[in-house]
């Protein structure tokens, strides 16, 4: 079996350093590589690739080298997030933020940063609602692809990939369980309106149908 040999999507894919950051404007990496192979995105929206990224980008693309965009950041040194865990309190948006699962913690309890497995991105630091998380630099004057490497891109990839894998299930199991109650109530809805009748009863049974259609379609597979 021959093996086709991979996109220009997949190869700028390759190209990018995997933080997930949304700096450039996608959603992630993967959306931001597609734009340029299909859509014509600009090459040099991507911070944590800094100058080398943009080289790497035009090499593929056979576009010309321009300038980070400012609009986009700067490029800089590679930093990780660290939660004051004094002020923590345990609201778990952070973990919710974080791309690669990096962040430990539960509801109203302290969380943490797996500093090994952070990328960096700062998607974490907006969403805390009592500013307790900062930004350390960990690689000095190193900046761009030379405060990253192949390997971490690879790792980080891996497990942004897990990450979504796991909260896409994780979501379908949820719907799965509102259906479940939704259905139930419809089939009992007499008893659970404790005799409503006529258009209260109407309503009631529109506004869990409405539920329903709803936990149905977040399981329905993007079309």
């Amino acid at each position: 079996m021959t093996i086709p040999p991979p996109s220009l999507a997949e190869r700028l894919l390759d190209a990018l350093p995997q933080t997930q950051c949304t700096r450039c404007g996608y959603p992630d990496c993967a959306s931001y590589a597609q734009a340029i192979a299909t859509d014509h995105a600009p090459i040099n929206q991507c911070p944590p690739g800094g100058a080398e990224g943009i080289r790497r980008l035009a090499a593929l693309t056979g576009l010309a080298e321009e300038p980070l965009n400012p609009a986009n950041g700067i490029e800089g040194p590679r930093s990780v997030a660290w939660i004051d865990e004094a002020w923590c309190i345990g609201c778990t948006l952070c973990i919710k933020a974080c791309p690669v699962d990096c962040i430990v913690g539960g509801n109203k309890r302290m969380h943490t940063v797996i500093e090994s497995q952070c990328t960096g991105c700062e998607l974490c630091v907006p969403a805390c609602p009592v500013d307790c998380i900062a930004l350390e630099n960990v690689t000095g004057s190193r900046t761009g692809w030379d405060a990253w490497s192949a390997h971490d891109a690879g790792a980080a990839r891996a497990r942004y990939d897990f990450t979504k894998t796991r909260r896409q299930r994780d979501a379908e199991a949820h719907s799965a369980v509102l259906e479940k109650k939704a259905e139930e109530k419809l089939a009992h809805l007499p008893e659970l309106t404790k005799g409503a009748s006529g258009e209260e009863l109407e309503r009631k049974r529109s506004v869990i149908e409405a539920a329903l259609a709803r936990a149905r379609a977040k399981r329905q597979p993007p079309g």
